[in-house]
């Protein structure tokens, strides 16, 4: 993408904003997250030749013929902590004719997600703290930062709380520990509801086996019988037999 780009509109240098710009610290990052079908990229000189890149967009036989295709943005496409371009990271070098790459720093990046807040930026910055990329601590830093009214920073700073409660949550099962929110099993089996109905489930059980009939007993055959007792044979009388009585 980046050498079309460059052969395009002469320029030697591109910004690229959105997923794509995690390639610049984790080049290697093999997931989901990162693919997509389309690239945002900004000329950093000559900003104005973005637009060139039109030619290798959308529905352009560039993106028939790859499956992927440029996405022309300007900076306000993006809205930025403040000092995100001394943050950028270079994409590592690769075969793009001498065509360099800058590409968000993903905190800054995940701001920018914060504030578009669409379903699929929510989805990405969950995934973002679920691999431990980032920092609840700097987001809330760059947060502050961030040109946007109070009512949208709060929003923000309330998202970023559910991301890493979400983490926390989902460590904490994976440890065996009972969630946030959530009984443990001590205290639910503790609980006198759960105690009253397992007396009752017990209860049930007992009453049920006290209505299912015994089998009819044989009488004992003469040859079962135990021989009489030694104080049978010498008096004629059973141990039950009594005089007094």
């Amino acid at each position: 993408m980046l050498r079309a780009a460059g052969r395009i509109t002469g320029e030697k240098q591109f910004i690229i904003i959105g997923s794509q710009s995690l390639h610049g610290k984790y080049p290697d990052l093999a997931d989901d997250i990162v693919k997509s079908a389309e690239v945002d990229l900004l000329a950093t000189k000559r900003p104005g030749r973005t637009e060139w890149l039109n030619s290798i967009g959308v529905y352009s036989r560039f993106h028939e013929t790859f499956g992927y295709y440029a996405d022309p943005v300007d900076e306000k496409t993006a809205t930025l902590p403040k000092g995100w371009k001394g943050r950028l990271v270079n994409l590592p070098p690769g075969d793009t004719e001498g065509v360099k790459g800058l590409c968000l720093e993903p905190h800054d990046l995940a701001i920018a997600k914060y504030v578009a807040s669409r379903e699929k930026d929510l989805v990405f910055t969950r995934e973002l703290a679920a691999r431990g990329i980032l920092s609840e601590e700097r987001l809330l830093s760059l947060l502050e930062q961030t040109p946007v009214d109070e009512q949208v920073r709060s929003r923000i700073r309330d998202q970023i709380g559910g991301d890493f409660q979400a983490l926390k949550d989902r460590n904490s099962v994976r440890e065996g520990e009972t969630p946030i929110g959530q009984k443990s099993a001590t205290h639910t089996a503790n609980d006198p509801g759960a105690i009253k109905a397992r007396g009752r489930a017990e209860w049930l059980k007992l009453r049920r086996q006290a209505k299912v009939p015994s089998p009819p007993r044989k009488p004992p055959r003469a040859r079962d019988l135990s021989p009489p007792n030694e104080l049978e044979r010498d008096t004629g009388k059973s141990l039950d037999d009594d005089d007094s009585e």
